[in-house]
């Protein structure tokens, strides 16, 4: 039985959901766990999930004198690599892991860029290779930070969640909410000056707006002590290659930002982004 049929592995993966949450664990209360299953000689399933919870705590606990630590005490990972090794090449904190994907998809670049782009979430090439923006799209996006006279390996590129989304669909709340973190601490141990949200999901997630990509888009926000400058995605200009120059127009933005001098005032920030 594969672990994606095992119904322990299922557990498994759904209480580590909620420990990476801060649950702990959940209620013995009789009214809530149930009667003990005596004619079968063994505890009701309510009081073998708490059980299974309480020994995942205690492995957890046991795991963080080898530097894996819970959700909530991210800031004392101090590099991208313990980030790295603390989500691990099969992380299992939320449900994506059991529709299909193939590995995590951590992010790539200059641990020390100034500017930063942030996608969506992987496609079948970023799924195959561990490497985000490496398809198509990714072929276009390098070519966009050519063209303000940077190189790939200038920069740092990361997606709003790690793993592959079935058909490539948009990633759900609950995917979001525990991934997010690690995204956000990417963000603070790299510390770009300028951050490209590429595409209408990525901006929308960072900034917590319904806002249009085309109506936050040409204008910036701060985000997390950096400048954001929301844009369309690649895969979207290769399907309206007619919103080329907007995009042009976005990313020379990003260009005199860059150029300014640490500190420089630039242009005002807009409502709706957040410094985080």
């Amino acid at each position: 039985m594969s672990d994606g049929q095992d119904p322990r592995a299922q557990l498994r993966a759904h209480l580590q959901f909620y420990a990476d949450l801060g649950i702990a664990g959940f209620s013995r209360d009789a009214a809530w766990t149930g009667r003990r299953a005596a004619e079968a000689g063994h505890r009701a399933p309510e009081e073998r999930i708490a059980s299974a919870s309480n020994a995942l705590s205690v492995e957890q606990d046991a795991s963080t004198a080898d530097g894996r630590l819970p959700t909530a005490d991210l800031s004392a990972l101090d590099s991208l690599e313990a980030l790295r090794a603390h989500i691990g090449p099969q992380c299992t904190r939320c449900k994506l892991c059991q529709l299909g994907r193939k590995q995590v998809v951590f992010g790539v670049g200059n641990p020390q860029a100034d500017l930063m782009f942030v996608g969506e979430a992987p496609g079948s090439d970023e799924d195959e290779q561990g490497v985000p923006f490496v398809g198509r799209a990714g072929q276009l996006l390098t070519k966009i930070i050519e063209a303000i006279e940077m190189r790939r390996d200038d920069v740092y590129i990361a997606n709003v969640i790690k793993c592959r989304p079935p058909g490539n669909r948009n990633p759900e709340p609950d995917e979001v909410a525990v991934c997010e973190p690690f995204l956000f601490r990417q963000i603070d141990l790299v510390r770009p000056r300028v951050i490209v949200a590429l595409g209408k999901f990525a901006a929308q997630s960072l900034l917590r707006t319904d806002t249009p990509i085309t109506k936050l888009r040409g204008r910036v926000h701060q985000f997390r002590g950096a400048t954001l400058v929301p844009t369309f995605h690649p895969a979207y200009l290769l399907r309206s290659p007619d919103k080329k120059r907007e995009t042009w127009e976005d990313m020379k933005l990003v260009r005199s930002l860059l150029r300014q001098a640490p500190g420089e005032t630039g242009p005002a920030a807009v409502e709706g982004g957040e410094a985080r």
